[in-house]
């Protein structure tokens, strides 16, 4: 179990700006409330696009508690090639954290 690593979240008041919008998705006219459900969608292919963007943009830490690893580590085969520059990390950090389960 993953209980001892630590993540540092940005706090939810400080998450977005005025308009609701998330401080990473500063590329498109969303809330959070909206980005949550295009994470929460039934479609694997829209979560897949909402997931990689957060993961390309946002804080690790708070991709990991938006989207959560098991959900990162199910849509891989669909998200890896858009995650552009940071794909090595997230792949180091699925790998590392799945091997400490």
């Amino acid at each position: 179990m993953l209980s001892w690593i630590m993540l540092s979240p940005t706090p939810e008041g400080k998450l977005c700006d005025l308009q609701g919008r998330p401080y990473f998705l500063w590329d498109c006219d969303v809330t959070l409330a909206g980005l949550r459900e295009h994470l929460d969608a039934p479609d694997d292919a829209r979560r897949s696009y909402w997931l990689a963007k957060v993961m390309r943009q946002a804080k690790p830490d708070d991709a990991i508690v938006l989207a959560g690893t098991e959900e990162m580590r199910r849509l891989w085969p669909y998200i890896e090639r858009s995650l552009g520059r940071v794909r090595e990390f997230w792949k180091w950090y699925l790998d590392w954290t799945n091997d400490r389960r």
